[in-house]
């Protein structure tokens, strides 16, 4: 063979291998799902979102639950993410998830006045919603969650229930930068107050209320510190001789004040009126030691901020309603229908099942003695 056909039969050995390294990176895109079927475009499987708490709490966990089953239902990544430390660690939170490129982002603000930057951000490099505490002046597509104002009446309805002659009242919170939380303070005093609907209308929390039946002392915080939160309720015992209602308004608050009630040996005295569905609270409705709550439905909040950012991110704006708001209605639940609510949250959970399995291990041991 002379040079001219050895350079001719290299060169063609070197066409046919690359012909079949092109077909066989082809073949590899194909397979995982970087490319479409014609494999001139990329095509992504899932969209990823994330669903952002504005602390951590056992209302986020069931919440958590809610965004996880829509994720399985509808093919979607989630990232659920609950700050410890308030408001930096929710930033940074929220810059990490960015950075990553996720799709959009449903968050509970816990400062939206002072967050607009940061919503602002997520807006521009994602789809922003906000759930649980909504920011009506940052650029989100819509609000889930149930009117916190009109929660908070039913609250001091549950008050008045406890109270037919009035007393001394006081409220217990975690903060009150977030929207949620100013909204259904607001709305409990109003009803006490007797006053007309209007949640515009803020009260300085350090200042007593009164009218010709009740007088609302103050509003303590604790900034999501759950010892700072017991220790709040029990100087509020010591200090206030004639205090005859605690309001926890937020889900750790409640039990809390319960166990400061009993510990200072006054259950009876001193009633509780609750808000969301921690077991403390929901067995002292059963036992009697606290009045009542008021729910809302974290797990609901979970599966539609996953299904409506899937939605968005898919292109469909159909989703979002006119208002931007996507309501889920506050319940009020008392001893006529704690059992019936129980029982469905545990369905919600799963922990109906788990509540089951117990119940045939025990007859299985008990069987096997």
């Amino acid at each position: 063979m002379n040079c001219r056909e050895l350079m001719r039969s290299y060169s063609l050995y070197v066409t046919i291998l690359s012909f079949f390294l092109l077909l066989s990176g082809c073949n590899q895109q194909s397979g995982d799902g970087s490319t479409g079927s014609s494999g001139s475009s990329s095509t992504k499987e899932k969209n990823n979102v994330a669903f952002v708490t504005n602390g951590i709490a056992s209302f986020w966990v069931i919440a958590e639950k809610g965004a996880e089953k829509a994720g399985e239902d509808l093919g979607v990544d989630v990232e659920v993410r609950m700050p410890p430390q308030g408001a930096s660690d929710q930033q940074r939170m929220v810059r990490e998830l960015l950075a990553q490129g996720i799709d959009g982002i449903a968050i509970s603000a816990i400062d939206p006045e002072n967050q607009s930057g940061l919503l602002q951000e997520i807006a521009d490099n994602s789809i922003l919603v906000t759930q649980d505490s909504d920011a009506p002046k940052s650029p989100r597509q819509c609000y889930i969650g149930m009117d916190n104002y009109k929660a908070g009446r039913m609250c001091g309805e549950l008050v008045k229930e406890a109270l037919p002659d009035g007393g001394e009242v006081i409220l217990f919170v975690g903060r009150l930068g977030q929207a949620n939380a100013r909204l259904r303070r607001q709305g409990v005093i109003d009803e006490l107050m007797e006053r007309s609907h209007d949640r515009t209308r803020y009260d300085d929390p350090g200042k007593e209320i009164k009218n010709d039946k009740f007088t609302i002392l103050e509003t303590r915080t604790d900034n999501f510190d759950f010892p700072q939160a017991k220790a709040n309720a029990e100087d509020a015992i010591a200090k206030y001789p004639n205090l005859k209602c605690m309001v926890g308004l937020f889900a750790y608050n409640p039990p809390l004040c319960l166990e400061a009630v009993r510990e200072a040996d006054k259950l009876g005295q001193i009633k509780i009126v609750s808000f969301d569905e921690e077991a403390p609270s929901l067995q002292g409705i059963i036992d009697g030691t606290v009045v009542g709550t008021v729910v809302q439905n974290p797990y609901q909040y979970g599966y539609e901020s996953v299904r409506v950012l899937n939605a968005l991110a898919n292109g469909d704006k159909s989703v979002v309603p006119e208002n931007k708001i996507i309501h889920i209605p506050a319940r009020k639940i008392t001893k006529d229908n704690v059992l019936e609510f129980w029982g469905e949250l545990k369905k919600m959970t799963g922990e109906a099942d788990q509540d089951a399995l117990s119940t045939e291990t025990k007859k299985e041991t008990k069987s096997d003695e």
